[in-house]
């Protein structure tokens, strides 16, 4: 019996040791540090898989560089890249984000656009600009900007959630009060967007969509009435992230963003949060 007792413990053990651990983190699609570019490997799609790493980090010993030449509205050492995840209402992200001291903006009122999420709407190569709906969390002229646009519906029986085309485009910003980005550091960067709930029985949407963003653990955009989707698309869900950076105009010379640290999941974790 001892024997069989012994035995049977090393086979509960050796099965608990094969076991998959569960994760970290419940609401986390993925994370990326950056450490080596073979992103392509690791789930994200989309380019040639040109990417250039930096000795610059904010965590690990390497980040991300976008490097964008002068008069260039595309970064010349890294490419955009894309990454899908199951649908879901809500999506969160987190990253370190840090640009050159020199760093000048458009002086327009957009752009430059930098990470996105996009949903199940459109297709795995859909592009962002004119989509059923796009979601971006962007630093404009210094300030944190999240925003959205539905381009593409403008024929769809209830029209447009994001305000009237304006030269082909549309959108809804919300924009942080301050001035964040304009010391040449790293800063920390979330943001959460939630789609708004549908009254089917009446055909209209509820005004009760999120989309909050905090730097450095301050919350600086914070809407809880936002109206992403109509009763068009009861289905709609987020379930796809990128990372494109896209200066309009061109930039005013040679100039850096390098990221870091990237997370995405469903909402903001609760380590950060009871901070």
């Amino acid at each position: 019996m001892p024997a069989l007792a012994n035995f049977l413990l090393s086979c509960i053990t050796i099965t608990l040791a094969q076991a998959p651990a569960e994760p970290a983190n419940r609401n986390l699609h993925f994370r990326e540090s950056f450490e080596n570019t073979d992103l392509l490997d690791r789930g994200f799609y989309d380019g040639k898989g040109r990417f250039t790493l930096d000795d610059d980090a904010a965590e690990g010993k390497k980040s991300l560089r976008y490097r964008f030449e002068a008069g260039q509205i595309l970064p010349a050492d890294s490419e955009g890249v894309r990454r899908k995840f199951e649908p879901v209402e809500s999506v969160y992200v987190s990253f370190r984000m840090k640009l050159s001291s020199n760093w000048k903006w458009t002086g327009r009122p957009y752009g430059p656009h930098f990470i996105y999420f996009m949903t199940n709407e459109n297709g795995r190569f859909h592009g962002p600009a004119a989509s059923r709906l796009t979601v971006y969390v962007e630093p404009v002229n210094g300030r944190l900007r999240l925003a959205a646009q539905d381009i593409q519906n403008k024929d769809a029986p209830n029209g447009l959630t994001q305000g009237p085309l304006k030269g082909g485009y549309n959108g809804k910003f919300y924009d942080s009060e301050e001035i964040l980005f304009d010391d040449g550091k790293w800063h920390f960067v979330e943001a959460v967007f939630r789609l708004n709930t549908l009254d089917e029985t009446a055909d209209k949407p509820n005004r009760d969509g999120i989309a909050r963003g905090w730097v450095d653990g301050k919350l600086v955009v914070d809407r809880t009435d936002v109206i992403f989707r109509s009763t068009d698309f009861p289905k709609m869900k987020f379930d796809q992230f990128l990372m494109a950076p896209y200066f309009h105009h061109g930039v005013p010379h040679e100039q850096t963003l390098l990221i870091d640290d990237l997370a995405v999941g469903t909402d903001r974790p609760e380590s950060i949060s009871s901070r």
